[in-house]
């Protein structure tokens, strides 16, 4: 099947391939690493979690495990398929309004730095708009290196190479990023646009939403707490 592809957006390697570039069985491949332990860390034992962009569980299925009741959303058929024990809906992050609210909002893979301006706001109301009285949001950030470090290359303990190749400014902010995936028995490439933000930036991105820094969870800045602001 072919899948046409979004502006700006490329991906290679085998199997399906979604319209931004993610490799359905490449995100099958990838560990889950400290990620749920982050954000079992920062959230209430047993909070219901709606996770926006699940891809195919790689953080739902560890969080089931730990106790929480998850909702996966993520816009690939594909990706919904390889989610098991979850309630999963599809579509698209940023046009969201499932009517119900959640313990816990997760927007995690560095969503918030998507390129289209429009995009990010809509991803954070979709945040604001599903959080609970009380609840709070965890979202993923670059880090602050992480469009200038380059080219870095991290090999994972699970035995695949992770290189972040290049990022080229393309106008307006945005920078074109190319990562490469090399496993001993195959390569995945993904080409995507996204966004730096300063802290300040995006401080200033949540208040447009509504939202505040509660926490920065780890000494890098990547994880953070927010809720609404007061």
């Amino acid at each position: 099947m072919t899948v046409e592809m979004r502006e700006g957006y490329e991906g290679t390697g085998p199997g399906a391939i979604t319209p931004d570039g993610c490799a359905v069985e490449l995100y099958s491949r990838l560990p889950a690493g400290d990620e749920p332990d982050i954000i079992a860390g920062a959230v209430p034992a047993g909070a219901h979690i709606l996770e926006l962009g699940s891809g195919v569980g790689r953080m739902t299925h560890p969080l089931l495990e730990r106790g929480f009741t998850v909702t996966a959303v993520d816009e690939s058929a594909e990706m919904l398929e390889r989610v098991h024990g979850a309630r999963t809906i599809r579509g698209a992050i940023e046009d969201l309004d499932l009517g119900e609210r959640f313990d816990v909002v997760l927007l995690a893979s560095f969503l918030v730095h998507a390129g289209d301006v429009e995009v990010r706001r809509g991803m954070l109301r979709t945040c604001a708009r599903h959080m609970a009285e009380g609840g709070c949001v965890l979202i993923q950030r670059e880090g602050e290196d992480y469009h200038t470090n380059l080219p870095r290359e991290r090999v994972d303990p699970s035995g695949f190479t992770l290189r972040m190749v290049s990022a080229e400014p393309v106008g307006d902010g945005v920078n074109s990023v190319r990562a490469e995936y090399v496993f001993p028995d195959a390569v995945w490439t993904q080409t995507f646009l996204a966004r730096p933000l300063t802290k300040e930036e995006f401080e200033g991105a949540l208040a447009e939403a509504g939202l505040e820094v509660d926490e920065y969870l780890t000494p890098d800045r990547v994880w953070v707490r927010a809720v609404r602001a007061a």
